[in-house]
C-alpha cells in the first residue's frame, strides 16, 4: 500500500470508530464526546486538500511505506 492509501484507512477506520462510540444509539456507545475525534479527524483530511500537506502521511512515509503517486 501507498502512504496515502494508508492515511485514509486509517482516518476512515478513526471516523467510522469514533462515530460507533459517540452515537447513543450505538451498542458500543461510551460518550458523545467522540464526535469531536470525528471532526477532528474531518478537518485534518480537510487541512490536508487544502494545503496538500499532511502530518500523518509523514510519519507513514518516515516507517517506511513508500509515497504515492
Amino acid at each position: 500500500m501507498t502512504s496515502w492509501q494508508i492515511v485514509r484507512l486509517v482516518a476512515g477506520t478513526f471516523i467510522l470508530l469514533s462515530l460507533a462510540l459517540g452515537v447513543p444509539g450505538s451498542p458500543i456507545f461510551v460518550s458523545q464526546w467522540w464526535l469531536a475525534f470525528t471532526a477532528f479527524v474531518g478537518a485534518n483530511l480537510l487541512q490536508s486538500a487544502l494545503t496538500k500537506w499532511c502530518l500523518m502521511e509523514t510519519i507513514v512515509r518516515k516507517l517506511g511505506a513508500r509515497a504515492g503517486a
